[in-house]
């Protein structure tokens, strides 16, 4: 019998996650900067600025963005290493990627692109500074291999950044949970056409481990000095790790 994983609340074929998360982007990728505006108030672009700071990325690194889709962490990696650096975007999603490939040549960044999957990538051992991956992790059908893969891929001494969705503070749960099963299919339906794929985001955070499952989930693939950082009353966690 095929295993099983998460889709939100549902169970689906391990083998099927990949292409049914892909459908989600794929319907979404049009308006996905505005949705995260929208959902989270602005908020996600100081999270991702505060994730980039936390890497401690300096001129002429090489930094792996993972699941980067239209672009966001890939910007702000590449004003950080500067001209000597270099800054890899990548995703699975064709449809995500394209647009952020497109934006950043707009802006003046020729960044190398490549489509492939953050569980497998296609890069030699030993060679980024960091690797990131902002709420890409959460899509990944495993999770365990995918953070190996990320270890593996890194240099001695380099730091993996988890940006990602968490544990909210407890008080502010049923809010929270208001706000995610009604307010964010209603802003889906409306701005992207999609109610369903906001509803699968709100059930796959409730699925992802929460900050000390993920920070033991680090430790058991190899990364050491694991640490987390609470945001926004831990809606979302930024976690890092060392390959040493």
């Amino acid at each position: 019998m095929d295993k099983t994983t998460d889709f939100g609340f549902k169970k689906v074929p391990e083998r099927e996650k990949a292409a049914q998360v892909a459908g989600v982007f794929h319907s979404v990728a049009g308006r996905y900067d505005l949705m995260n505006d929208l959902m989270s108030a602005g908020l996600h672009r100081w999270w991702k600025r505060f994730a980039v700071l936390l890497s401690g990325v300096r001129e002429g690194d090489r930094v792996l963005d993972v699941a980067g889709g239209t672009g966001d962490m890939a910007r702000l990696f590449a004003r950080r290493v500067g001209p000597r650096g270099e800054v890899w975007l990548t995703d699975i999603n064709r449809s995500m990627l394209d647009i952020g490939r497109d934006r950043l040549l707009d802006e003046g960044w020729a960044l190398p692109v490549v489509q492939c999957d953050g569980e497998r990538l296609p890069f030699r051992a030993n060679v980024f500074d960091c690797v990131s991956a902002a709420f890409g992790l959460r899509n990944m059908t495993h999770k365990e291999a995918a953070l190996a893969e990320w270890r593996r891929v890194l240099k001695p001494g380099g730091r993996v950044i988890v940006l990602e969705f968490s544990r909210v503070w407890k008080p502010l749960a049923p809010l929270y949970d208001c706000y995610s099963f009604q307010v964010l299919p209603f802003l889906g339906r409306v701005v992207a056409g999609s109610a369903d794929s906001y509803r699968y985001l709100a059930e796959s955070i409730r699925v992802h481990p929460d900050q000390e499952a993920l920070k033991m989930l680090m430790v058991r693939v190899g990364f050491q000095r694991v640490e987390y950082f609470n945001l926004s009353a831990g809606i979302v966690a930024v976690h890092r790790g060392v390959k040493l």
